[in-house]
């Protein structure tokens, strides 16, 4: 049985091949291990977020289609439930190092974001970019457009964040969620 780890592992080296770059060359680009890369193609598990972010650039690929095979619009959403996609304890201790993102010679760094319980809505924001939440601990209630989805510890979403889009507590404690946004 291929576990969905494996088939992100399947996803980069299929990307990687049809490119024609070497395992060697991704290995140095990414400045990590021949070892270690191998690793990800093989088995899709530990591949930080930042290392996505990058393939998913070097290769043209959105980041929900590297993560779930499925290519998202941009003028879509995708949201990934735990157990669905990556888990939250494959980031232990949340280095910021490991999940930044460089990207046209910015690096985009990752937010923590803590939210209190409250019975204020969420104040809708827009900006360039698309945008990346997980969920660390906690309930957060994500609005995107008219929509709105409870995302649990451990659940994503990805969307496009030239929609209307506001985070906030859904629950009677705080809730911490991860936040990236690529422009």
């Amino acid at each position: 049985m291929v576990t969905e780890f494996a088939e992100i592992g399947m996803r980069i080296k299929g990307l990687r091949e049809a490119c024609d770059v070497s395992r060697e060359e991704m290995a140095a680009e990414l400045d990590v291990s021949l070892e270690t890369y191998a690793s990800w193609e093989e088995t899709g598990a530990d591949v930080p977020i930042s290392a996505i972010y990058h393939l998913g650039h070097k290769f043209g690929v959105e980041f929900t289609e590297i993560l779930t095979g499925t290519a998202a619009k941009l003028n879509t959403y995708h949201v990934v439930r735990a157990g669905q996609g990556r888990e939250v304890d494959r980031y232990p201790g949340y280095h910021y190092e490991d999940l930044a993102w460089r990207y046209s010679g910015k690096i985009m760094q990752p937010l923590l974001v803590t939210l209190n319980p409250s019975d204020e809505p969420a104040k809708p924001v827009v900006h360039t970019g698309q945008e990346f939440n997980l969920v660390l601990e906690g309930t957060v209630l994500v609005t995107w457009e008219d929509k709105e989805f409870e995302l649990g510890r451990g659940d994503s979403i990805y969307f496009d964040a030239h929609h209307p889009h506001a985070q906030r507590c859904g629950g009677a404690t705080p809730a911490t969620f991860v936040t990236v946004i690529a422009e």
